[in-house]
């Protein structure tokens, strides 16, 4: 039976950042400014969203406070949620 070689640390630490590379959130927070329409507008340019699953995450936050809108890699959801946030809305990029 072949003996397998351990990965060289470079090799070892690609694996890990990608295997990990999707583990944030961009989490979505009410307020008592921003409308729905405006809401689901916005989930849908930014975040890529169809109108049901923005109408759905806009409800959310209404009624629970607070919703994970968007998940990925920290690269990819630091300029959707300063988007976010200069379009007025509050949003966090937090660790799934």
């Amino acid at each position: 039976m072949p003996q397998t070689q351990p990965l060289p640390q470079e090799a070892q630490d690609e694996v890990l950042l990608a295997e990990y590379a999707d583990l944030y959130q961009i989490m979505l927070y009410n307020d008592d400014y921003n409308t729905f329409d405006y809401v689901i507008e916005l989930l849908m340019e930014v975040c890529e969203h169809t109108y049901e699953q923005a109408e759905q995450c806009a409800a959310i936050v209404h009624f629970s406070g607070k919703c994970p809108v968007k998940e990925g890699s920290y690269e990819d959801l630091l300029p959707r949620c300063s988007r976010l946030t200069q379009a007025g809305l509050t949003a966090e990029i937090l660790p799934r």
